[in-house]
Parts: C-alpha cells; sequence; structure tokens
C-alpha cells in the first residue's frame, strides 16, 4: 500500500474547498476509508488540519454513520440486510452458517482482523434477497452454496474483484409501466421544452399539474419551487450566494427499492428533471444524495453526467441559453435520518445527519445557509414529462388530489417481486393480484403500506386505494401471507427505529429502544398487559415530544398489529400481572439440577409447585 498519508493528501486535493468548509467532508472520509478501510486516528487529524476544521467535528460526523469505521473492521466488512422481508427469504440461517464457517461471531472482528459479519438496515434488495454488503459492494440471491464458497475466499483472501462476477448481478424487475417508465422521451427533449418555455411559465405549468412530492409527505412540488425561487439569496464575503437543486436519493425506508431502479434505468430523466427544476427556479448548482448502499451505482451515475456536458445539457450556456448549472454526487453513509430534507442539508455540509429546528425552511435556508428545493428522485423524473407535455396532460392521470403515476415496490410474499408503475388511485387489491400475491394454500393477510412509518393493512382493507386522499406512501409495499407472525415484523420494526434513531432528542433516543427492549421481552414469553400499557405510554411521549416524525412514526407498526392481528401478541402473554424481563428463580434451575435439590426451599419463590422436569 501507498504511503496513508500521501493518499489522503490526495484524497484532500481532488476536493478542495476554501478552509472551514466542510462541505467535501462525506466524500473524503468515504474515499480514504475505500483505500485504508478504516478511519485512524492519525488520519482524521490530518483530515481535519487540510480542512481547516476541528478534529471533534470531524469526529462528530465520522462516528454518526453507521458505514464510517473508526475502528478496523477487517479487510472484509459483511453486512448482512436486516430487514423483515430479508429474514423471510432466509437470511438469519445464512448468516449464522457464514459465521460458523468462518469460526466468527456475528458482530464481532476475527482474531486475525481479516474479517468481521453483522448487519445493517435494509440495503433496497428486497426484491433480490437475501442480500448482503462487502466493503459496500452488493451481493444479492444468497444461497447456501454462495456462502460457503464465500467463506473460502475471505480465508484464501480472494479480492472482491475476483469473486463470481454473477453474485454482484443487480436486477431491475420492473415488472408493470406507466407515465413514467414508458415515458418515451429523448436525452434533454424535456429540458429544451422547459428552457423554450421560459421561467415563469414552466413553473405555471408545474402548478397545472397538480404534482405533489413522491417522498410520501406530498407537499406540493410547484409551491416549493415557487417559495426558493422569490427567496432572497445570502450573500458574504466566504459565499456568492446561489439557489441550491437536491435530489434526495436516500431511501432509507425498508422496503423501498423503486429509486434504485430509476437511477439506474433512468438516470438522465432524474438528473434532467434536477436540471428543469433549476431553470426554473434560478439554481446554479445541484447535488444528488446517494444513499451509501447504492455505492455500486456511483461510478455509472457520474458516467451518466459527464455524457450530459459533454452534450451540453450540464454546465455553462446549456443548449445555447444562458443558463448555467452543473451536479455533483454526495454520498451517504448509512442513516435513515438522512432522508429526511433536513438532516440531509446537514449531511451535505459535512455534519452529523440531525434534522434541523424549523423554521427556517430549506426552501429559504437550506444548504450552506441558500435556498434549498429538496425533493426525491422520482419527483425529478416526473418534472420531465410535464415540461414536455404539459401540466394538464400530467393532471389528468391519476385522481383529483393526486396527479400522475406512483412507482410501488412491491416485495414479500408474492410470485413477482420487483417495481410496478400505477395511475393514482388503483386498489391495493388490484396490486396484489398483478403481483401473484396468495397461492393455492396460503392467503394474504397483511400488506405493510410505505415501510415501517406507513400503515398496515389487513384483508378486509384491501380495497383502499394508492394516493394521497387514501393512502400515501413513499412507495414500500410488504406483502405478509397467512403463515407468517406479524408480531415479528412489528419487533423487526421496533429494532429498525431504535437503531435508527439519531439520538437527539430524548423521547425517541430511549423511547425507541425501550419499545424493542419490550418487544424482545413479550418474545420471550415473559410479556404481560403492562408492557402493553408501557408501550401506549411510550407512544404518546415520543408523539407529543420527538424532534422530528421518526420518534413521531416509531409505534405505528405495533399499534396497527395490535388492533387488527391482537392474537400473535396475546399467544406471547405469560401472565396477567407485571413480571420482569429476567426470571432469576428459573437462571438458578441448573444449579438446583445439579445439586439434586427441587424442595420449596431451593426456590425464591416458595409457593412453587411445579416440577421443572415435568
Amino acid at each position: 500500500m501507498s504511503d496513508p498519508h500521501h493518499l489522503v493528501s490526495q484524497i484532500i486535493a481532488r476536493h478542495s474547498r476554501p478552509s472551514g468548509d466542510a462541505s467535501a467532508l462525506m466524500t473524503v472520509l468515504r474515499e480514504t476509508q475505500e483505500a485504508l478501510a478504516w478511519l485512524p486516528p492519525s488520519t482524521l487529524s490530518q483530515i481535519a488540519a487540510a480542512l481547516g476544521i476541528t478534529r471533534a467535528q470531524i469526529e462528530a460526523t465520522a462516528e454518526f454513520y453507521s458505514f464510517f469505521y473508526t475502528e478496523p473492521v477487517g479487510a472484509y466488512r459483511v453486512l448482512w440486510s436486516d430487514n423483515i422481508i430479508e429474514h423471510m427469504a432466509g437470511s438469519r440461517p445464512l448468516l449464522e452458517r457464514l459465521c460458523k464457517n468462518l469460526w466468527l461471531e456475528p458482530g464481532k472482528v476475527s482474531e486475525d482482523g481479516l474479517v468481521s459479519v453483522g448487519t445493517t438496515s435494509c440495503i433496497g434488495m428486497g426484491d433480490q434477497g437475501p442480500a448482503l454488503l462487502v466493503n459496500n459492494r452488493t451481493l444479492t440471491a444468497m444461497t447456501v452454496d454462495r456462502v460457503d464458497t464465500m467463506a473460502e475466499l475471505i480465508r484464501k483472501q480472494v479480492p472482491l474483484t475476483d469473486w463470481p462476477a454473477e453474485w454482484f448481478v443487480v436486477q431491475d424487475n420492473i415488472r408493470r409501466k406507466g407515465l413514467l417508465l414508458d415515458h418515451g422521451l429523448t436525452n434533454g427533449d424535456a429540458l429544451k421544452a422547459a428552457i423554450a418555455r421560459g421561467r415563469e411559465p414552466m413553473l405555471t405549468e408545474m402548478k397545472a399539474s397538480k404534482l405533489r412530492g413522491r417522498g410520501g409527505a406530498g407537499f406540493s412540488t410547484a409551491l416549493k419551487w415557487e417559495a426558493c425561487r422569490n427567496a432572497p439569496v445570502h450573500y458574504s464575503a466566504e459565499n456568492p450566494g446561489m439557489r441550491y437543486i437536491v435530489c434526495n436519493a436516500d431511501e432509507g425506508e425498508p422496503g423501498t427499492f423503486k429509486d434504485r431502479v430509476l437511477l439506474t434505468r433512468y438516470a438522465d430523466l432524474v438528473f434532467e428533471g434536477m436540471s428543469i427544476a433549476g431553470y426554473t427556479i434560478g439554481a446554479g448548482h445541484g447535488l444528488l444524495y446517494l444513499r451509501g448502499e447504492y455505492r455500486y451505482l456511483l461510478d455509472s451515475l457520474k458516467s451518466a453526467l459527464a455524457r450530459r456536458r459533454s452534450a451540453g445539457l450540464l454546465g455553462k450556456n446549456i443548449l445555447g441559453s444562458d443558463f448555467d448549472f452543473d451536479i455533483e454526487i454526495v454520498m451517504g453513509a448509512g442513516a435513515y435520518i438522512c432522508g429526511e430534507e433536513s438532516a440531509l442539508i446537514e449531511s451535505l455540509e459535512g455534519k452529523p445527519g440531525r434534522p434541523r429546528i424549523r423554521p427556517p425552511f430549506p426552501v429559504t435556508h437550506g444548504y450552506k445557509n441558500q435556498p434549498t428545493a429538496v425533493n426525491n428522485v422520482e419527483t425529478h423524473a416526473a418534472a420531465c414529462l410535464i415540461a414536455a407535455r404539459g401540466g394538464e396532460w400530467y393532471a389528468s392521470h391519476g385522481t383529483t388530489k393526486s396527479a400522475g403515476s406512483k412507482l410501488l415496490s412491491i416485495s414479500g410474499d408474492c410470485a413477482r417481486p420487483g417495481v410496478y408503475e400505477y395511475d393514482f388511485g388503483v386498489s391495493v387489491a388490484q396490486v396484489l393480484a398483478d403481483c401473484g400475491a396468495g397461492s393455492d394454500t396460503t392467503d394474504t393477510q397483511a400488506v405493510q403500506i410505505s415501510g415501517p412509518s406507513g400503515i398496515t393493512l389487513a384483508a378486509h382493507e384491501f380495497q383502499r386505494r394508492i394516493g394521497f386522499e387514501d393512502l400515501p406512501t413513499a412507495g414500500a409495499m410488504m406483502v405478509f401471507d397467512d403463515s407468517r407472525d406479524m408480531f415479528e415484523m412489528a419487533r423487526n420494526f421496533a429494532h429498525f427505529f431504535a437503531h435508527e434513531s439519531c439520538g437527539f432528542c430524548t423521547p425517541c433516543r430511549v423511547g425507541t429502544a425501550v419499545v424493542a427492549r419490550l418487544m424482545d421481552k413479550m418474545d420471550n414469553h415473559h410479556g404481560s398487559p403492562y408492557d402493553i400499557d408501557e408501550m401506549f405510554k411510550m407512544h404518546r411521549l415520543m408523539q407529543g415530544a420527538s424532534h422530528c416524525g421518526l420518534g413521531n412514526s416509531a409505534c405505528n407498526p405495533l399499534f396497527d398489529t395490535l388492533h387488527k392481528f391482537r392474537p400473535s401478541y396475546e399467544r406471547r402473554l405469560h401472565s396477567t400481572n407485571f413480571e420482569p424481563a429476567f426470571d432469576l428463580d428459573h437462571a438458578l434451575s441448573q444449579a438446583r439440577r445439579m445439586t439434586g435439590r427441587d424442595d420449596a426451599g431451593a426456590h425464591l419463590n416458595n409457593t412453587h409447585t411445579a416440577q421443572e422436569n415435568s
């Protein structure tokens, strides 16, 4: 290996910024870690000195994100996706088999420092699991044979570049196309139409389209763009000031993978939509925030940007106009909370991704304190259709309150998982029929809409419709047949929220952890109605006092499943009274067997009546 100090110096030089500007920090840390396998203390000091920021700032950022390592994690860092859909596909036995083959305890680094095996949150591969990351490279469709071979490759220290290529194949699995996926546009068509129309008329078309944000909240895209356009730019000696366009490609909601497909097959449409937004509001720069789990897409996305620059679709005087605009890609590093737009902006600025106090809102004080319009991948792509075909045409599809189409990521118990596009207003029952849910031996008992923060539907609700007036969704749709235990789904989600809480506010930091422990207690058959009451109390506390939406929605799947699938909870209740999670008397059972005693005096509870061996 080359001199680490020299390597880091080269990385920093590639991303030069004025002293004190930490906006390149995420990229510098990622590239440094890819070169060195982790972030040694001396390297953090070097980066801090070069960027003109404190070592404490560097450490705060490096330690916030799951994919940055300030301690060695091995030459091979294996992370299995821990989503409930992956569990249903058999990920846990495969993880255990790999650890057994490597003589390794999960969550630990091997004694020789070669490898570590653990879990991470959903990596966006629910349609082709079990899936995992090895050194942030995605592997799909894992099997027993692949796991056994992987263990051998790791023991022999074979580079990832020499592993079987088919392991790294990510299928698009586009099952149904609609307005967006069958758009028929060529590169530049939509941007030419927008520039020919003019900035103000383009905004008028956006208003006519009734396009609402596709991230789940459904805020009017035109109103957001207009507010950003009208907000004053903030000038200073250090900052010349400009408006920014940010594309939120951090689709971290478990069960969601439709943005992955758009970035793979329709990257030009996304970048063109960002450019149209930039033109309309007078922005000079765009940033695409790509989730760390999609590292494998980075090179192809950079190539797409280079092609667009060569074609005159990015850069100076785009298409011969006075419009100057360019786009850069910044990668996240494993933090679900960065899906929230202000937390995402904090991350873009090189900080821990914690949501900001609002107001002010990003449209007036966003990236680098400048007016910033943040929309997700699907929203930017949809803007191209509006620019090319007009707002009224777009609004003629879907429903009155939900114009256009929606991409759905379907996974779980269905014959054809993948990405489906429908005009808004489609029923859940129709989607289930199209994806092949249910069979001769099983029926669909539940559907989770919009991931853990969404809503759980029981079978009697399947006539409900996808749309902002009924079932708003960021795009995830997980299917569970009647062989599944819905308590296990809720418990998996409880642990997800406990892991992904940013820790900023006490109600969410403590509340999510308490709920996860109570769910584990019930799973160990030490639960009681008291524990359910405690979870209700935590829910009320988090809803009323949490800093952001994570704490407000953390208990949604718990209460939906409690109300609609209560027997899965009740069979885990051990008594009608409070029972501690740790049973000391039971823990002493081995000692009693060793001494041959099982009389009343050998028990903590002298009313013991049952024999342990009965």
